[in-house]
This record gives C-alpha cells, sequence and structure tokens, in this order.
C-alpha cells in the first residue's frame, strides 16, 4: 500500500505543479482557460468556476490545462493562438519552469535538514595518516594534488580515487597561511580510500541556500549527460523506465524516510521539466519550436498542419510509454 500511496504522491509532486505553470501563466495573460484537470479519464470530482471547470480524474497520472484555441482555430480574441508571441512562449516554458521551482524549492529544504558539507576540517582522527601528515581541525583543504575543490565532494572524490597506501598532497588554508601537507592514503572498513578526516556541516543560512542551488545544478547536468549518452547510443533503450519503475522507486524511497522522498520528488520533477522542453512534436519544446517556425515563415505553417505534427508526436509519445512500461513489467518478472 505505501507503494502505491508514494507513486501517487510523486505523480501529484510531478505534474500539479507542471499544468499550474501553465495555468497561472495563461490567466496572467488573459487567455480564457476552458479546464483545468488532475489525472486522465472520466471525472471523480468537477466543479465549474467561471470560466474555467476544475476537475479531479480517475487516473492519477498526468493532467492537462486546456486553453481555448491551443490547438484549434478559434475566434475568441482571449485564445491562446491570438496572443503575442512572447506570452505563449512564457505560458508553454511555465510548466518546466514549475518544476524546476519545485525541485530548487525540496533541495532548499532538505539542505537545511542535512546541512551543507564544507571543505573545512570538523575532526582528525588521532592516529590516522591524516594527522601524522599534519592535518588539523579548521584547515580549508583548497587542493588536492594540486586540482583546486570547491566542494566536500571534490575532496573525497580525490582522495578516494588514489589507491591504499598511496599519497595525496593536500594544500590548506590554515588561519590565512597556505600549507601543502602529503597524507598516505589508507582502506577503510567499506573499501573507500580514506585519510582519517570528517569536514564540517554548516547550518548557516546562505550556506544552505546556495548549497541548494548548486546541487539541483548538478541535478540538472547529471539528466544532461544522462540525455546526450541516450542520444548518441551510449545508453540502451531498454534502461528507460516508466510510470511503473517510478511508483517502485517511489515506494522504496518511501520507506527509507521522507529525506529520500523528497529527494526523489525533487529529482523527477527536474526529469519532466527538462523532458518537456525538448524540442519534440507534443512537447512544450515542440510548440516553442513552432513559434520560432511560424514566426520566420508566417502563415505557411498552419494551425492544422501544427496539430497533425502534435498528434504524431502524441502517438510516438504513447509508442515510448507502452515500450518502457514493458520494460518495467519485464524488470520487475526477471529480477
Amino acid at each position: 500500500m505505501i507503494t502505491v500511496i508514494c507513486g501517487i504522491l510523486i505523480f501529484c509532486l510531478m505534474i500539479f505543479p507542471h499544468e499550474l505553470g501553465h495555468f497561472l501563466t495563461a490567466k496572467a495573460c488573459g487567455v480564457k482557460v476552458n479546464e483545468f484537470a488532475m489525472g486522465m479519464g472520466p471525472a471523480i470530482y468537477k466543479k465549474q468556476k467561471g470560466e474555467t471547470l476544475y476537475a479531479i480524474r480517475a487516473i492519477p497520472i498526468g493532467g492537462y490545462c486546456a486553453m481555448e484555441g491551443e490547438d484549434e482555430d478559434s475566434e475568441d480574441p482571449r485564445a491562446f493562438d491570438n496572443k503575442t508571441n512572447w506570452q505563449k512562449a512564457i505560458i508553454l516554458a511555465a510548466g518546466s519552469a514549475m518544476n524546476f521551482i519545485v525541485a530548487l524549492i525540496i533541495i532548499i529544504g532538505l539542505t537545511f535538514y542535512t546541512g551543507v558539507a564544507t571543505t573545512t576540517l570538523e575532526t582528525v582522527t588521532d592516529g590516522s595518516p591524516a594527522m601524522e601528515a599534519g592535518l588539523q581541525e579548521g584547515d580549508v583543504i583548497t587542493a588536492v594534488d594540486g586540482e583546486e575543490t570547491d566542494s566536500w565532494a571534490e575532496v573525497t572524490g580525490a582522495i578516494g580515487a588514489a589507491k591504499p597506501g598511496d599519497t595525496v598532497a593536500l594544500t590548506v588554508d590554515r588561519n590565512g597561511s597556505e600549507k601543502t601537507l602529503t597524507s598516505k592514503v589508507e582502506k577503510a572498513d567499506d573499501g573507500r580510500s580514506v585519510i582519517g578526516v570528517q569536514c564540517h556541516v554548516s547550518h548557516g543560512f546562505f550556506a544552505c541556500i546556495a548549497g541548494g542551488f548548486k546541487s539541483t545544478g548538478r541535478m540538472i547536468a547529471t539528466l544532461g549527460q544522462a540525455l546526450r549518452q541516450l542520444f548518441t547510443g551510449q545508453v540502451g533503450m531498454d534502461q528507460l523506465g516508466g510510470p511503473v519503475a517510478i511508483v517502485k522507486v517511489a515506494g522504496d524511497a518511501g520507506k527509507n524516510g521522507i529525506a529520500t522522498f523528497l529527494y526523489l520528488a525533487a529529482f523527477i520533477s527536474i526529469n519532466l521539466g527538462v523532458f518537456n522542453l525538448l524540442p519534440f512534436p507534443a512537447l512544450d519544446g515542440g510548440r516553442l519550436v513552432f513559434l520560432v517556425i511560424r514566426k520566420v515563415t508566417g502563415k505557411r505553417v498552419t494551425k492544422s498542419a501544427e496539430a497533425k505534427v502534435h498528434f504524431i508526436g502524441i502517438v510516438l509519445l504513447l509508442a515510448l510509454m507502452v515500450y518502457v512500461t514493458w520494460n518495467d513489467i519485464s524488470r520487475l518478472f526477471t529480477g
């Protein structure tokens, strides 16, 4: 049951902010919104308020903000297609922007909870290679083997790349004075290469805000690298996951605590934001591309022609959804 609940929450955290971004910017730009719905399929709750129908639908996957004149011609002056290009671009990009904002808020909140690992040493273990090398509490590690380090992850990564028995040169700032100390590397019980130090964890306001931005940026960079590997063939299509995989991972994350669950929610929200900006028909990115095309070509690309391209895109996306869902189910049965 917890897996299903966590899966539904993940989908809501992904879709609702995205569609809300479209909805709020559409309203702000004076576009008529016919329906704002969460979920797909038959409505289990609906309420007409003014010109907009608000609905919750039976299948908790997806949602939509149906704007007048978005996919069809309309004479209504408040139709989406009758707005200026910059207004349409803002509305289309707002969904992904909201996904990024939600992810950033979640990550910043988690950063306040966990703190930010700095490059300042909190402890140096007695008898450790670091102590023998002369490292002291309060030292700020600025470089490892000549390579500058701006984060604790870079410090541990550089030390971890060394083999037990090797040495690493650590450049430290000690009370404003720079020193370079050489420490041996030893093997920890879990197999990691370590020198016997722990960092200071900061819970300062500005440090956590900056840490949240950096972590979100690293998430986006990681996803960008994964997409590049997918499009260049370095990663196969069989590695893609769909709704079933998301529900399973969400359930596992939920069992591991709220922090793990929220971190996953932020990562998936960024995935959705980036995915929707891809220049593919039916996605927001594809619609943005058509804005540019129609701006350049004028009326030579008709609304009906664009709608046909987006329909093909929807069919291809549905086929991809079936494929990744089949992959998910196959993995469940094959372990």
